[in-house]
């Protein structure tokens, strides 16, 4: 609640409510509050629980199957306690454009390490540049497993995420970014040069000219590389004949 700010006009989207245990902090605070929940038995627990509600939208439905923005029909903001084994295609489906103002989530804890590492960083890779391309990641505080019941077996976390006013990549090179980003951390430890090789199909010297006019060396490493750097390259790329 604190990380998402102050909520007095806004329109909140809840993924996976659950019982009902935030879901009840956010209706005191928001204006409107659309909770998306998979389970049949426990969505209708909170549609009963809200039926007079008007301010309250119970959402039946897999989030992955729902188009955020479309949902909320104006700004808003989102918070998630997301299933562990798909979060990350629910990062990545909630960075569709119109996109939140401010997402909170509570996740894995190796995963909120990897969305907020820093270049160079053991846990920097593939998922914290194709995030951090397009929005600003903070590390809000770690979470204990006695905090659930039962207790699971992994630290959690929770993650704070703002979408950046430029991305660093524009929308008509977006797909293309993140491929090259995720082909680029699938050679890790392979040198600049051998990646733009090995993933373009260019020469020695094309590869060398795309790296130089970009000011990245040829023998830096994808784990070393800013969003921003990986955007230059991309760009120079499609823009090559």
């Amino acid at each position: 609640m604190e990380a998402l700010g102050p909520l007095e006009g806004r329109t909140v989207v809840e993924i996976g409510p659950g019982r009902g245990a935030l879901t009840e902090r956010l209706v005191d605070r928001a204006a409107r509050v659309i909770a998306i929940e998979l389970d049949s038995q426990l969505a209708e627990r909170l549609r009963q629980q809200y039926a007079s509600r008007s301010d309250v939208q119970i959402v039946e439905s897999d989030v992955l199957d729902v188009a955020l923005g479309e949902l909320a029909n104006g700004p808003y903001v989102l918070a998630g306690n997301v299933p562990y084994y798909i979060t990350t295609p629910i990062l990545f489906h909630a960075l569709a454009a119109p996109r939140p103002e401010v997402a909170v989530y509570l996740v894995q804890r190796e995963v909120a390490d990897r969305m907020a590492a820093a270049p160079g960083s053991k846990t920097y890779g593939a998922l914290s540049v194709n995030l951090q391309a397009f929005v600003d990641v903070r590390f809000v505080r770690a979470v204990g497993p006695r905090s659930f019941h039962p207790p699971p077996a992994v630290e959690s976390a929770i993650v704070r995420v703002v979408p950046r006013e430029t991305p660093v990549i524009e929308a008509a090179l977006e797909d293309t970014f993140r491929q090259f980003v995720i082909g680029a951390f699938g050679l890790r430890r392979k040198q600049m040069l051998r990646v733009l090789r090995t993933l373009r199909g260019v020469t020695p010297e094309q590869g060398e000219e795309v790296l130089r006019a970009v000011g990245v060396p040829p023998d830096a490493r994808p784990e070393v590389l800013t969003p921003a750097q990986f955007a230059a390259i991309v760009r120079r790329l499609a823009s090559a004949p």
